[in-house]
Formats: C-alpha cells, sequence, structure tokens
C-alpha cells in the first residue's frame, strides 16, 4: 500500500566509471594445516574421553486416563459426516437442476467427501434416485460432473 497516489520508485545509484575495472574480489585467507590438525585432535580427546550422555530409565506405572474418543468428538463426527453427505446430495441435485454456478461452488466439497465410504454409498442411491424418478438424459456439461464424482469415488 502507497499513502501517496505517487507512484514511488527506489533510487539504486549508479556505478561510476570505470568501476568495471576495479577488482572487487578479495583473497581467500590461507588455512593453518598446523591449526586444523590442532583443532581436530582436540575435538576427538573431547568426544572420547566424555562419558557417552544416557539417561537413567526410569520405570513407573501409567495410569489409565479418560476414553481416547470422547462423547463430544463422536457427535462431532456423525454431524461431520452428515454435513458430508448433504453436500454429496445438494451436488448431484444441482447437476441435475442444470444449476451449474452452484455445482462449481460444491463439487470440490463433494470431491474430497467421496473419500468416505459413507457419501460413496449416498452418491450411488442419490443417482439410483435420480434415473428413476425421470429418466435423465444428460447433457455434455452435466455428463463430465458426474463422470468427475464417479472417478473420484473409484479412486
Amino acid at each position: 500500500e502507497n499513502p501517496n497516489p505517487h507512484i514511488a520508485f527506489q533510487k539504486v545509484p549508479r556505478p561510476t566509471e570505470g568501476s568495471h575495472l576495479r577488482v572487487h574480489i578479495l583473497p581467500f585467507p590461507r588455512i593453518n594445516e598446523c591449526r586444523v590438525q590442532e583443532l581436530l585432535q582436540e575435538g576427538l580427546a573431547r568426544s572420547q574421553g566424555a562419558p557417552p550422555a544416557t539417561r537413567g530409565d526410569k520405570k513407573c506405572v501409567v495410569p489409565a486416563g479418560p476414553p481416547v474418543v470422547s462423547i463430544m468428538e463422536k457427535g462431532s463426527t456423525v454431524f461431520n459426516s452428515a454435513q458430508r453427505l448433504e453436500v454429496v446430495r445438494n451436488c448431484i441435485s444441482f447437476i441435475f437442476e442444470n444449476k451449474f454456478l452452484e455445482t462449481e461452488k460444491t463439487l470440490p466439497a463433494a470431491l474430497r467427501a467421496l473419500k468416505g465410504k459413507a457419501a460413496r454409498h449416498c452418491l450411488t442411491q442419490e443417482l439410483g434416485l435420480h434415473v428413476k424418478q425421470n429418466r435423465a438424459i444428460l447433457d455434455h456439461q452435466q455428463f463430465d460432473y458426474i463422470v468427475r464424482m464417479m472417478n473420484c469415488a473409484l479412486q
């Protein structure tokens, strides 16, 4: 964000004349081989002389705590599953009603929901109901959406 309505440009100074002729690279310092060997020997002596770092294992009995899955989590799982099934149902209804804007909005969530077994079962039931009700003939876009959902369910 720029509070000033005028466009701000960063000012980068231009190099002076002849700067390209100057050497800017500093030479790397020479390594003292004796000093490197001394440091290596010191490190080895320290690591060999030091006792191994171990923690004493303290045995104790861990008391049983609350159950892993609580009642609240079970309720939210059921609610979440019901929401996913509703998303799949709505998406299929939008497809058969030619509501393509709503279909585009709900399709990603429906495809994610189809990773669950209950949602895949719901997909087959809903498609079966629509076929029995109106012997639907699909246009290209409707067919594409249904095939995408079926492919996701099969995967």
